[in-house]
C-alpha cells in the first residue's frame, strides 16, 4: 500500500512539474491603455514595449519566438527592466535577444534599468554586461534621466536604480529635471511607496514574476516588500492617485517553472498631455490580456 501512494505521490508531482515547465513557454502578451478613450490634439502617443526579468539562466522563449511574438507591432520605446542574467557565463546568451529586439526598430529607442540579480555580476562582469547592452544600443540607466520631445511633447524618462538591494536614488534621478511626461523605469515596484515627493505619470517595474509559483498564493514573496503584504505583485495599480505596472517578467528564477503565472510581455499605450491639461485630465484604462 505504501509504494502505491508513494507511486501516486510521485506522479502528481511529475505531473504537477511539467505542466509547470510547460507554462514557462506560454507567453502573455498585454496590452494597457493609459489615457483618455480619444485622444486630444494636445497630446502625443506612445507606445513603450515592457519587458522585464528575463533571467537568461531560465528562460524558455528563445529569441526566434521574442521577435516572431513582437515583429508586427510598431513600437515607439522599449523598456527593459532588470534582472538579465546573474552569472558571467550567461552574458554572450543575452546577444541574440538584443539583436531581436534591435531589429523591431523602436522610434524613440531602447532604455534599460538594472535588477538585483544583475549586481549579482559585480565589478568587471557587471560592467562587461552593461557595456554590453550600450553597445546594442540599449541605454542603461541609474539613477538619472533623460528628456526627449514626442510630437512636440516633453517625455522625461527616469531610470531609478535598484530598490531592494538599496541602491536607488530618487532625488539625484530627478536632479534638474524639466517639466514633461514623467516615465519612470525601476526594477523593484515598492519604490513607489518612498516617491510622495517626486512626481511620476506611469512607471514601470518588474521583481515579482508574478509570484511565479503562484499555488495557492505565493508565500515564498513574504519577505520582498511591503506591496506583497499588500498582494500588489502584478498587473496596473495606483499610489497615490498615480499608476504603476508590475510585469510578471519573460524568464524564471531558482526553477524553470511557472504555475499560477505565465512569462509576460506588456505594451503600454500613453497619451502624453501637455502640461495645461494634465492637471484636469480624468486617466482611463483597459487591459487586454494576450
Amino acid at each position: 500500500m505504501i509504494y502505491f501512494i508513494i507511486t501516486i505521490f510521485t506522479a502528481l508531482i511529475g505531473c504537477f512539474l511539467y505542466k509547470g515547465y510547460k507554462n514557462t513557454h506560454s507567453v502573455a502578451i498585454n496590452y494597457i491603455k493609459l489615457g483618455k478613450d480619444i485622444p486630444s490634439i494636445n497630446s502625443a502617443s506612445l507606445r513603450v514595449l515592457h519587458i522585464s526579468d528575463m533571467h537568461i539562466e531560465h528562460i524558455s522563449i528563445t529569441p526566434e519566438q521574442l521577435f516572431a511574438d513582437l515583429k508586427d507591432q510598431s513600437i515607439d520605446l522599449i523598456a527593459l527592466t532588470g534582472d538579465f542574467l546573474d552569472r558571467k557565463r550567461s552574458i554572450p546568451k543575452l546577444v541574440p535577444y538584443l539583436e531581436a529586439l534591435n531589429k523591431l526598430n523602436p522610434v524613440y529607442g531602447s532604455y534599460v534599468v538594472f535588477g538585483n540579480h544583475d549586481y549579482v555580476l559585480r565589478d568587471v562582469n557587471f560592467n562587461q554586461l552593461k557595456e554590453l547592452l550600450n553597445e546594442y544600443g540599449f541605454k542603461t540607466m541609474q539613477n538619472e534621466h533623460k528628456s526627449i520631445e514626442v510630437d512636440g511633447k516633453s517625455l522625461n524618462i527616469i531610470g531609478i536604480d535598484d530598490f531592494s538591494t538599496s541602491r536607488s536614488n530618487v532625488d539625484k534621478s530627478y536632479k534638474e529635471i524639466r517639466k514633461g511626461y514623467n516615465l519612470v523605469l525601476t526594477h523593484d515596484p515598492n519604490i513607489v511607496l518612498k516617491m510622495s515627493d517626486h512626481h511620476f505619470d506611469y512607471l514601470l517595474s518588474g521583481h515579482f514574476h508574478g509570484g511565479q509559483i503562484h499555488w495557492p498564493k505565493p508565500y515564498h514573496l513574504v519577505k520582498m516588500g511591503e506591496l506583497v503584504q499588500k498582494s500588489i505583485i502584478k498587473g496596473l495599480h495606483y499610489q497615490d492617485g498615480r499608476p504603476f505596472y508590475i510585469s510578471e517578467g519573460l524568464g524564471q528564477t531558482g526553477i524553470n517553472i511557472r504555475v499560477g503565472s505565465r512569462p509576460e510581455i506588456t505594451y503600454h499605450d500613453l497619451q502624453l498631455y501637455a502640461e495645461a491639461e494634465k492637471d484636469n485630465v480624468e486617466l482611463k484604462e483597459t487591459t487586454i490580456a494576450g
